[in-house]
């Protein structure tokens, strides 16, 4: 994957992890999850961390 595809994955990631705050937060928390992992593929690690983690604080949050 080359930088502009990972980091594209990784905007959309932290994206859907945005919106899984205010709206479907399991199926977007997941997404965003599953987004972060295959941008790690990808140069631009850093984004897709931030996606992970932010889809991974919606799911934690959601499930308390």
């Amino acid at each position: 994957m080359n930088k502009t595809t990972g980091l594209w994955v990784g905007w959309i990631g932290i994206l859907l992890g945005a919106i899984s705050f205010f709206w479907q937060p399991l199926w977007m928390g997941v997404a965003a999850v599953v987004l972060g992992i295959i941008g790690l593929t990808s140069p631009k690690k850093g984004v897709n961390w931030g996606a992970i983690i932010i889809g991974a604080i919606s799911l934690i949050a959601t499930l308390l």
